[in-house]
């Protein structure tokens, strides 16, 4: 089974969500839905950058990596790694935040 670690942005609180799971598709739709709370304030929700990962403890891994970086290494690291953009809309947004 493999895993996605994936990071979310709201432009209407302009912040970023770090997470993993399984099921990226569903997992989306949840925070969308507001069935998260930790999400629930700043929905929609857009997933910019999301990667696979061959086992849990890999994604837990790169999570917890995630969860520590600063608003703009975040940026960054989305920018260095932009192979796992979710697509050219994403990308868009991510050279905004960025500045480019």
């Amino acid at each position: 089974m493999s895993y996605w670690v994936y990071i979310l942005y709201s432009r209407s609180e302009n912040v970023f969500y770090k997470g993993q799971t399984a099921d990226l598709e569903a997992r989306c739709i949840r925070h969308n839905a507001g069935r998260e709370k930790a999400t629930a304030h700043a929905i929609p929700w857009v997933c910019l950058w999301a990667t696979q990962k061959h086992s849990r403890s890999e994604s837990l891994k790169l999570e917890k990596k995630l969860k520590n970086l600063s608003r703009n290494r975040t940026i960054q690291f989305m920018l260095k790694y932009r192979q796992d953009v979710a697509g050219p809309d994403e990308l868009r947004i991510l050279q905004q935040l960025s500045g480019c």
